[in-house]
């Protein structure tokens, strides 16, 4: 039983590690809504001026259209392969996991060079792909690992009884394991979907056409014609930080869900 002085020290505690994590944005908020530095817009109008002087409606479609790539083909591939590892055996199975785990411990800034040349070779710089495949690889290793920790855990009963009664692999993977998983699949799916959209090396490697340019890279170009120009720096930043934002309010029940169920575990 937690007496009532350790119940005030904890919420004191956590009021102050929310006033940290909470200053810096609304810092960036008031910036962005208070008077520009020329003093000829404020409020509502910084937004308006950054959005067209950024040309941040192209970079959000391009944003929008890698993050909603990336985290379809993530998500449906790491549940394929989560489940394979999870519930089956086979030849090579361990030595192939590790493999897998080589995308969780080799960090992007590891391969960026290499794969370079290799999307080189195959004509795919400068193009969608080359922004899109790349994260799509890194965010199913990770996935992997994610989703064949859930169904290890998952209820064996329920498997075997679908296979007695004549389901096939396919059937007991999206009928009968993927509806109760939904919680692990939508944490999945938002935490693919940020690093998606906050990923900066990747497209700024691959890419040198602005209308191919994501959120963060225009942002930071946006950045480099306007460093005195703090309001609309600000203005930028929450623009292309919206998004994100927003998805995770969205779906913000079943993350928390998620991480509570534990689905990372053994």
């Amino acid at each position: 039983m937690i007496s009532r002085g350790e119940r005030v020290a904890n919420y004191v505690i956590l009021s102050v590690f929310a006033v940290f994590a909470l200053l810096p944005i609304v810092t960036i908020l008031g910036a962005a809504l208070g008077p520009s530095d020329s003093g000829g817009t404020a409020g509502a109008a910084n937004f308006a001026a950054a959005w067209e002087v950024g040309r941040f409606g192209t970079y959000l479609r391009t944003s929008i259209a890698v993050s909603a790539f990336v985290v379809v083909v993530s998500v449906v591939l790491s549940v394929m392969s989560g489940y394979a590892f999870g519930t089956m055996r086979f030849r090579g199975q361990s030595a192939l996991f590790y493999l897998f785990m080589l995308g969780i411990m080799m960090p992007s800034e590891a391969v960026a060079v290499p794969l370079y040349f290799d999307l080189r070779s195959l004509g795919l710089i400068d193009t969608f792909w080359s922004v899109a495949l790349p994260q799509v690889a890194l965010s199913v290793a990770f996935g992997t690992f994610w989703m064949r920790a859930y169904f290890r855990a998952s209820n064996r009963a329920i498997v075997e009884a679908a296979r007695i009664d004549g389901a096939s692999t396919w059937r007991i993977l999206w009928q009968v394991l993927v509806p109760p998983a939904r919680p692990a699949v939508v944490t999945l799916t938002v935490l693919v979907f940020m690093w998606t959209w906050n990923e900066f090396l990747i497209p700024l490697i691959m890419v040198t056409s602005e209308s191919l340019r994501t959120a963060p890279l225009g942002l930071a170009f946006f950045q480099g014609q306007h460093t005195s120009g703090f309001t609309l720096l600000a203005a930028g930043s929450v623009i292309v930080a919206t998004p994100v934002v927003i998805f995770y309010l969205f779906l913000q029940r079943h993350f928390v869900r998620g991480l509570l169920q534990g689905a990372v575990r053994e």
